[in-house]
């Protein structure tokens, strides 16, 4: 199965009980064989322009695994459901995110570095 992930926005009067929606919104992911991996919520932010007459919305992203034959379901699904006023579903590409996690770590090892050199000319002078 491959890896998508899910932006979700959700209507902004949903800030208080929002356990309901994103249950609904998992429902659907699950009824067409997929397999939630990671949740991140952002909470209410300020769109960029509006949507629905709406100036914000509660953005949610998901980490789905499931079958690339379910992603049309998927989103024929979330068109109709009330509480999403917008969605985007990204495939993966694993790859790419591993090789900048790597990029990401060898960066930081060299900021160390360096800071370690700073400290030792300092010492000396």
């Amino acid at each position: 199965m491959t890896q998508y992930e899910v932006a979700v926005l959700y209507h902004p009067s949903l800030e208080v009980d929002l356990s309901k929606a994103e249950d609904r919104v998992l429902k659907i992911f699950t009824d067409n064989g997929g397999k939630l991996i990671k949740t991140d919520n952002w909470g209410k932010r300020k769109l960029a322009y509006p949507i629905k007459k709406n100036e914000h919305a509660i953005y949610v992203f998901y980490t789905v695994e499931m079958p690339g034959s379910a992603i049309a379901k998927v989103e024929s699904t979330l068109n109709i459901t009330d509480e999403v006023i917008r969605f985007l579903i990204i495939k993966l590409d694993l790859k790419a995110k591993a090789k900048a996690e790597a990029a990401k770590q060898l960066k930081a090892e060299q900021a160390a570095r360096r800071g370690e050199d700073n400290e030792e000319e300092s010492e000396e002078n």
